[in-house]
């Protein structure tokens, strides 16, 4: 396996494993254990940060005049990083919600 490709696969899996522990944190959060619901967030935030840390490689590279050839896997490892971020933002959102209705 290539070198992007190699990386693109850890974006991929980092990411997927930042919004499935923020979808955890939600479901804490509904049941009001606000404190699992941050440990989850936490660990959440450290999986998006390994997704960023790959892909800020890629940005390196590319900026040093390396091409970073773009293919629709890198496409696809882009869009689900910026999809973990979404549900970050909104998995802090309805937490703060179940924690004003608790």
């Amino acid at each position: 396996m290539e070198g992007i490709e190699l990386v693109c696969f850890e974006m991929i899996a980092a990411n997927g494993s930042a919004r499935s522990y923020f979808m955890e944190a939600i479901e804490a959060a509904k049941e009001g254990n606000f404190e699992e619901a941050e440990k989850l967030m936490e660990e959440g935030e450290k999986m998006l940060a390994e997704g960023h840390h790959a892909h800020g490689g890629l940005l390196t590279q590319e900026a040093s005049g390396d091409k970073v050839k773009v293919d629709l896997l890198l496409v696809h490892a882009e869009d689900q990083m910026m999809a973990a971020e979404t549900f970050r933002i909104m998995a802090k959102e309805i937490i703060d919600i179940h924690k004003k209705l608790s």
